[in-house]
């Protein structure tokens, strides 16, 4: 049995649901254009994500380095 059975009438597959095959590639929406809006709050949350792990790294590295210079060799 295959995963999609599909109906033959007039050269045109139809699935067994009456779905046409055709449409279901021919018939396809954008729906990131017509949701402008959820993108830019995506793109806003991964940007300030990005931030906030920057300014995590950056205080982490400042430190390291601090204590790096603050190390005193002795001879």
């Amino acid at each position: 049995m295959p995963a999609i059975d599909l109906i033959e009438r007039d050269g045109v597959s139809t699935l067994k649901n009456g779905v046409s095959s055709l449409r279901l590639f021919i018939k396809r929406g954008n729906w990131a254009d017509k949701n402008r809006g959820v993108i830019l709050v995506f793109v806003i949350v991964f940007i300030v994500a990005v931030g906030i792990i920057s300014l995590f790294g950056y205080r982490y590295w400042i430190r390291k380095k601090a204590e790096k210079e603050s190390y005193e060799a002795t001879d």
